[in-house]
C-alpha cells in the first residue's frame, strides 16, 4: 500500500514542531495529503471546579492565541514545501466533540510527537500508545528536537514473534518496501520458536523484497528497551518498528514496560501498532 493519507496528531505540547517538520517531509516524499488536527472543544481547565468566569475567558484566550500560532507555523511549513495544496489544519472549533481516534481511522497512519514530560503539557498531549489501541491505525512518534536530513534509510523491527510486532510488521510494510532501505530485524533474549523452512520473518520480508539482516541480543541484565535502542545508535538505524504494549495501559504506566520506556527515550522516530 502507497502512503497517500496522513494525519499529524497536535493536541497543544511542546513537541509539535520536530513531529510536523518530519510529517511534511514525508507529504512531500510520498506526494501525500497531510491533515493537522489540533484536539477537540474540551480542555482541562473546562473541567476545572471553582474557575470563574473571567478566569476562564482569560485562558481561553491563551489558547485560542496557540492554535493560532499552531495553526500558522503548519501553514509556514507545508508552503515552504510546496504541499499547501495537499494540505489542511482543523481546529477545534471544526472538530467539535469527535474524538482523535475516530478521525484517524480515514488515514494511512497518525504522526504525533512524544508524550512531553512537563505536567502544564501532560494534560493536552496525545497519548501514542492509546491512539494506536483505540483507532485501529499504527502511529509514528517522533522525539522533540529531532531533526534530520532525510527520510529514515535504515530501519529496525523490534521482533519478538508476538501478535503486537506481527501487526506493526505488517502496518510498516508501505515504509520498509521502500527503495533503498536497509532493514534490520532485532530479537533480545531466546523468545522465538523454531519454525519450519520457509515461513520465518525473514522469508515473509524478503518475499516482499527486502532484503534483512536478523541480529540477535541478549538482555546481560539490561531492559528490553534499552537493548532496543542501543542496537539502533550501533547500526546507525533511525526508524523504529515495533508492537505496543501486550499487557494492560494501567500496568504500562505504573510498572513500566518496553513500549512506554522506548516511547519517552528513543533518539529517532518510532513506528507502532497495537
Amino acid at each position: 500500500m502507497s502512503i497517500k493519507n496522513l494525519l499529524l496528531a497536535h493536541t497543544g505540547s511542546s513537541g509539535f514542531p520536530s513531529s510536523l517538520r518530519h510529517a511534511v517531509k514525508i507529504a512531500a516524499r510520498h506526494e501525500a495529503w497531510l491533515t493537522g488536527v489540533y484536539g477537540n472543544t474540551s480542555s482541562y481547565f473546562d473541567q476545572a471546579i471553582g474557575l470563574t468566569e473571567d478566569l476562564r475567558e482569560k485562558l481561553g484566550s491563551i489558547r485560542n492565541e496557540r492554535i493560532e500560532a499552531s495553526r500558522q507555523l503548519f501553514q509556514d511549513e507545508v508552503t515552504a514545501a510546496g504541499i499547501e495544496s495537499r494540505s489542511q489544519f482543523l481546529v477545534p472549533e471544526m472538530v467539535g466533540k469527535v474524538a482523535l481516534t475516530e478521525i484517524a481511522r480515514s488515514f494511512d497512519f497518525v504522526i504525533t510527537g512524544y508524550q512531553p514530560r512537563l505536567p502544564t503539557d501532560e494534560f493536552r498531549a496525545a497519548s501514542p500508545d492509546l491512539v494506536a489501541l483505540q483507532s485501529g491505525r499504527p502511529v509514528l512518534v517522533v522525539p522533540d528536537g529531532y531533526e534530520s536530513q532525510g527520510l529514515a534509510d535504515h530501519a529496525i523491527v523490534a521482533w519478538d514473534g508476538k501478535r503486537s510486532a506481527a501487526r506493526a510488521l505488517n502496518d510498516a510494510m508501505m515504509i520498509l518496501e521502500e527503495k533503498p532501505r536497509k532493514v534490520s530485524v532485532v530479537t533480545v533474549g531466546d523468545t522465538l520458536h523454531e519454525l519450519p523452512p520457509g515461513t520465518g520473518i525473514l522469508a515473509h520480508l524478503e518475499r516482499h523484497g527486502i532484503q534483512a539482516e536478523h541480529l540477535k541480543r541478549q538482555r546481560s541484565g539490561r531492559k528490553i528497551a534499552d537493548v532496543i535502542e542501543d542496537t539502533a545508535t550501533e547500526i546507525g538505524a533511525k526508524l523504529i518498528v515495533m508492537g505496543a504494549y501486550e499487557h494492560s495501559k494501567f500496568s504500562q504506566d505504573l510498572f513500566g514496560g518496553v513500549t512506554h520506556q522506548v516511547l519517552r527515550s528513543a533518539k529517532v522516530p518510532v513506528f507502532m501498532s497495537h
